[in-house]
């Protein structure tokens, strides 16, 4: 479900050279890699992105993956939201809810057989606030860092780990 919390007024305030804005607020160093990635068209964007701007761009970066990778990729659902829950924050261990920006929840491809039974859907969250945070402190192109994200969780849901992805990253670069 979305949520219908605004956030619009901490966005707006301008940050400094140091990354804080005049009221002391310093926005949390989001736990993220970046690397490169093929670019999408670049939009500006100098305020933030509504959920369903997010959406949007989610479902753009979806078109782009290949069609014998995006095949299994049907019985995904991605959610935009604004935050993680705090049933998920406290599973994961964060210490704050801007520390995470996307989460796959399912079962992975290399996990599933043709005989489990499921109750559940697979489901790929995208947390807009901390894309937003991380946007505001790196600079980065949205677009990027939404189609970065999804991609990333996606790759969970191929049964890459968090080490994998992070290795082939790294050949990459």
């Amino acid at each position: 479900m979305r949520s219908p919390i605004s956030f619009g007024s901490m966005l707006e305030k301008p940050f400094g050279d140091d990354g804080m804005r005049e009221d002391g607020y310093r926005p949390a160093r989001a736990k993220a890699r970046r690397s490169g990635w093929i670019a999408m068209p670049k939009a500006v964007h100098t305020t933030a992105p509504s959920l369903a701007e997010i959406e949007e761009m989610a479902q753009q970066a979806l078109k782009a993956v290949p069609a014998e990778l995006r095949q299994y990729l049907r019985p995904v659902l991605i959610r935009i939201e604004d935050f993680p829950d705090e049933e998920v924050e406290m599973e994961m261990g964060l210490e704050s809810p801007f520390d995470l920006l996307g989460l796959y929840r399912g079962v992975a491809l290399t996990q599933q057989d043709s005989m489990m039974m499921r109750d559940d859907v697979d489901m790929i969250f995208l947390y807009r606030r901390p894309m937003l945070d991380y946007w505001c402190e790196t600079g980065e192109d949205i677009r990027d860092i939404v189609r970065h994200v999804l991609i990333h969780e996606i790759g969970h849901h191929f049964g890459f780990s968090d080490d994998d992805m992070e290795r082939i990253e790294n050949a990459a670069e």
